[in-house]
């Protein structure tokens, strides 16, 4: 089988026979001589009719090796056969701008099993044939399989190197989880291995918590403000982080909230009022407790131990008789002084503007049924259960407790909610 071998110009794409110095269409050095083999050789070492044409070497330069003529197209009856073979004269056709061509396969003829696979490759923007020939933009044959290098890679596969880190040394894409280069052996830089994607801010990472003030006592302008909970703890009062200089009823350091496994958490730090968390449905609690009500301040007191034992003399004292009863509710006023007492019955006491054992028709803040404290029947645990009103009802917060996304909290005169990123 004979193939025809040659060099195909990198400029206009001509083809031209193996060791021409210069492509004879558009005189641009070929890329199998280096640039000093290439300056002498100012004209093509064959001239139009397929002969050589002498060259001048310069004095002290070793002279190249005189090129191979290739004859262009075999003899009629081998396996493969020029498109034009009977018109050509040697390696260019006196017509201008034709060219010899790499010889198809013969029609109804295979090639050989082992003969290298080879395909005519054309510029889309001419596939005309001009007399027996293929136009100016053929380029030849070249082996059919996968090109070799970024210039033969389609678009898809140069894309492809965006999936991974790119080698800064060659360039090579790096499968993710190398820590070398599998080309050059480069290693790859430890803040690309290291390399995690980064929040946009700190408020949207997992378990981070801001307030909300939902109620500012005198300064409505605040109302809605947020504070980001980004440090490791937050004291709040009239001094520290989260400051309300403005309100009496807060202690200068009055409370902490902060991280402690991943969760938010609240503590008192010994104020005066202290920190109420509003109640979700029905909490336990104990003699003594405080709770909040509207505008109403409330503490769970024991029963009373009986008094009404005779004095030394015998004398009983005369007083309205009482009812067995597990706790009681007392109103506490402005310095800790009592207010409504009620003693327990059997349903418990109910608290709201109107209609249940302890009613405040005054309190804009009290739904009409707002909370209720209730006893087992056995008296010893007591619960507090809100009833769907609207401001909620708080409970006093005693030591500490883990808040979550939602929780609201009472701190002096002011209401905050609780929001976590999840």
């Amino acid at each position: 089988m004979n193939l025809e071998i040659g060099v195909v110009c990198g400029e206009c794409d001509a083809y031209s026979p193996m060791g021409t110095a210069r492509c004879l269409l558009c005189k641009h050095d070929l890329a199998l001589f280096s640039a000093t083999t290439s300056a002498y050789l100012s004209e093509p070492p064959l001239s139009q009719s397929g002969t050589l044409r002498p060259v001048s070497i310069p004095e002290g330069m070793e002279a190249p090796p005189p090129p191979r003529v290739v004859q262009p197209f075999p003899e009629s009856g081998s396996l493969l056969s020029g498109p034009s073979s009977q018109s050509q004269t040697g390696p260019f056709s006196e017509r201008r701008g034709a060219r010899p061509q790499a010889p198809d396969i013969r029609p109804g003829v295979s090639p050989p099993s082992n003969s290298p696979k080879v395909e005519v490759v054309r510029h889309p923007a001419s596939e005309k044939k001009i007399d027996g020939a293929w136009g100016p933009q053929t380029t030849g044959k070249i082996p059919v399989g996968k090109p070799v290098g970024a210039k033969g890679r389609s678009k898809e596969e140069l894309m492809d190197q965006a999936k991974n880190y790119v080698c800064r040394s060659c360039q090579t894409p790096i499968p993710s989880g190398h820590k070398f280069c599998g080309r050059c052996g480069a290693a790859v830089p430890p803040d690309i291995l290291t390399l995690r994607e980064e929040f946009y801010g700190s408020l949207q990472v997992p378990g981070r918590a801001k307030l909300i003030l939902i109620r500012a006592e005198g300064d409505a302008a605040m109302e809605g403000l947020s504070f980001a909970l980004n440090a490791q703890e937050h004291i709040v009062g009239r001094q520290g982080h989260l400051t309300f200089p403005e309100d009496r009823y807060v202690s200068p350091r009055h409370a902490n909230l902060y991280y402690r496994d991943g969760s938010l958490v609240v503590r008192d730090e010994g104020s005066l009022n202290g920190v109420f968390i509003r109640v979700r449905g029905s909490v336990e609690v104990q003699p003594g407790d405080l709770f909040l009500a509207g505008e109403q301040v409330f503490r769970v007191d024991p029963t009373p131990k009986a008094t009404d034992h005779p004095e030394a003399d015998g004398t009983y004292f005369w007083s309205s008789p009482k009812r067995p009863s597990p706790f009681r509710v007392v109103q506490v006023l402005t310095g800790g002084a009592p207010g409504n007492t009620v003693c327990a019955r059997e349903s418990g006491v109910s608290i709201g503007r109107e209609g249940g054992e302890m009613n405040y028709p005054a309190d804009v803040y009290m739904s009409a049924v707002h909370a209720k404290v209730e006893a087992d029947p056995t008296g010893a645990h007591l619960t507090l259960t809100d009833l769907n009103s609207r401001n909620g009802t708080y409970l006093r917060l005693r030591g500490e407790r883990e808040l979550h996304h939602g929780d609201y909290i009472f701190i002096g005169k002011k209401i905050l909610r609780v929001e976590v990123t999840s």
